[in-house]
């Protein structure tokens, strides 16, 4: 039996608000690559939150999309090592040699959202963490893989699983992906675990943030006091991965590649 009705068509997108969206993923993929290149030992968060804005801005009409929301301080969530999301940029928070570091952004351009992360080294990192950046990776492909009409959300989060659990890692289950395009976060979740054929179908039109999040040891996370950075519970290390997908009678589209 297949369980789920089809996601809402108050989120569905039409093709004139999905080439907006493409825009606007160039313009994020485009930060994204500029920060990379940024992410050096003695850099601080702060400095990097501060770049980022400054070239989205540089694009016309583009904004960070991030920058206020829900009271949200910077424009970029900077996490590092064993912070999985959500990380608040800081001049105190400076990286070093064999640190990783999560830069996660959203782009506004037009009245449409995007967003992406990615997760990158500082200078050497070691076996096992290099493993994770893999892992973490090759789960997004296999979850967009799975990202088809007639599809369900429960197959994108059982083909995420699988990838992860196969590699022994842990999956997080409390945070997951979501929609996006009107806003920064549409009601519909995408989870990073599941099963198939279950949850929402996925329509042509719906454009969804898929977003897992990996870590080297448990699962379970826990938020720190400043109400915003969430940490692995057993402080190891997690990366994060994420793309906005549109789900195309072509298959699934990435919107926020060139």
């Amino acid at each position: 039996m297949v369980l789920g009705s089809s996601a809402p068509a108050t989120l569905l997108k039409s093709p004139r608000e999905i080439e907006i969206m493409a825009r606007g993923g160039v313009i994020l993929h485009a930060t994204l690559m500029h920060l990379k290149d940024q992410v050096r030992a003695g850099i601080s968060t702060l400095e990097l939150d501060q770049m980022c804005e400054a070239f989205i801005r540089s694009h016309a009409g583009a904004e960070p999309a991030f920058k206020g929301l829900y009271g949200f301080p910077g424009s970029a969530c900077i996490s590092i090592n064993e912070e999985v999301v959500h990380g608040i940029p800081s001049r105190k928070r400076v990286l070093r040699d064999g640190d990783i570091v999560t830069l996660d952004v959203g782009v506004k351009l037009d009245g449409m959202y995007t967003d992406s992360a990615i997760t990158v080294p500082v200078g050497e990192i070691d076996e096992e963490t290099q493993r994770l950046l893999d892992v973490t990776r090759a789960s997004l492909d296999a979850g967009i893989a799975a990202a088809v009409a007639d599809n369900h959300v429960g197959d994108i989060g059982a083909a995420v699983q699988a990838v992860v659990e196969a590699a022994g890692f842990g999956v997080v289950r409390e945070l997951v992906g979501h929609g996006v395009g009107f806003s920064p976060h549409e009601e519909l979740q995408i989870p990073n675990y599941g099963k198939p054929k279950r949850g929402k179908k996925l329509s042509v039109g719906l454009t969804i943030a898929i977003e897992p999040m990996v870590n080297v040891g448990t699962a379970k996370i826990r938020t720190l006091s400043d109400k915003w950075t969430v940490v692995t519970a057993d402080g190891k290390r997690s990366a994060h991965f994420e793309h906005t997908v549109a789900i195309t009678e072509d298959g699934p589209r990435i919107i926020t590649l060139p």
